[in-house]
């Protein structure tokens, strides 16, 4: 007896994407390489993608396709986690940071098709955030990326949406500038996996499943996003001078030395610096003496004085392009 035609489920935010080129695109696809029509769902203001998942996984789909930015491919992936369905990317949008960090091509719809329907499945870890504020309930989420409390989330919240949308990843500058006049420090406590419970200050936390970021940015430079642990950064400057040391680290030893090997000789062992100081583990656990805005993936998750975070390893097949 033949085996079934497989079939995809795609759930697309029709504000990042064409869709009408999008479904030409997509019917070629099918035809190609022999699936049934997918099934079409799109996200609302309402609904971001996490129903449209669930509907799909309920219709039994091969794969769902998340067309759209950083937050569809996060909402999407949220459902999927554990199920053993894959997800395959369509990156669209100023972001794209997991497309960017397992090297997909970006802005080229036809190979992004190719590589969701004969592409082969790759196992990532996830990351799972636990947020509390006060005695507010506890709120779970997923993260695939970075997820970051202190300076990083403030310059979200601070930056200009619309001229995010005509600028791209310009316009956190103007952001940067806002939040560097803020000088108020987050207070926190924090303890990774089994060990002793650390207090310090520190302008932002941000705690890392993978490394890369747009412009070609490397702040987690050892992070992977297969290895079943957090790359975790503490960014601890002080005044002019603490900023300069963390530029250096991150553009220059970071972007420029780190990538050749004459250049890692020249780094030498990796000396660290105080403003800026590096930690790996598998759960990670932060108080605040206040509430501070969150963020996962680029998006804002309101605020949190209680932060636990873990890896769920292996949690999340993604379609990758088929080895030669």
């Amino acid at each position: 007896m033949p085996e079934r035609p497989q079939r995809a489920a795609i759930v697309v935010n029709p504000v990042k994407v064409d869709a009408p080129a999008l479904r030409r695109a997509l019917a070629d696809a099918e035809k190609r390489w022999g699936w049934e029509e997918t099934l079409w769902l799109e996200t609302t203001a309402e609904d971001p993608g996490s129903g449209q998942t669930r509907e799909a996984l309920e219709q039994g789909v091969d794969m769902v396709i998340a067309a759209g930015g950083d937050g569809t491919v996060r909402t999407v992936a949220e459902e999927l986690r554990g199920t053993g369905t894959p997800i395959a990317l369509l990156p669209s949008g100023t972001g794209n940071l997991l497309a960017r960090n397992l090297s997909l091509t970006l802005d080229d719809v036809g190979h992004a098709l190719e590589t969701a329907f004969t592409g082969d499945e790759r196992p990532i870890d996830v990351g799972v955030a636990e947020l509390r504020e006060g005695d507010d309930a506890t709120r779970r989420h997923a993260f695939l990326v970075m997820a970051g409390i202190g300076m990083d989330a403030r310059m979200i919240a601070e930056t200009d949406d619309d001229l995010k949308a005509k600028a791209g990843w310009l316009a956190y500058v103007k952001a940067i500038g806002t939040v560097l006049r803020d000088k108020n420090e987050l207070r926190i406590r924090y303890q990774l996996d089994d060990g002793r419970v650390h207090s310090l200050r520190a302008h932002t936390v941000l705690i890392g499943n993978c490394g890369s970021l747009p412009a070609n940015i490397l702040l987690l430079p050892d992070a992977v996003v297969d290895d079943g642990e957090f790359d975790i950064v503490v960014l601890r400057p002080e005044g002019f001078l603490g900023w300069v040391q963390v530029m250096i680290k991150i553009f220059w030893e970071n972007g420029v030395l780190r990538r050749t090997a004459a250049g890692r000789k020249l780094m030498g062992a990796g000396r660290e610096v105080r403003a800026l100081n590096y930690l790996k583990g598998k759960e990670f656990v932060l108080r605040t003496g206040r509430s501070e805005e969150v963020e996962l993936d680029g998006d804002l998750f309101g605020k949190a004085s209680a932060l636990r975070t873990w890896v769920d390893a292996g949690a999340l097949s993604v379609r990758v392009p088929k080895k030669a």
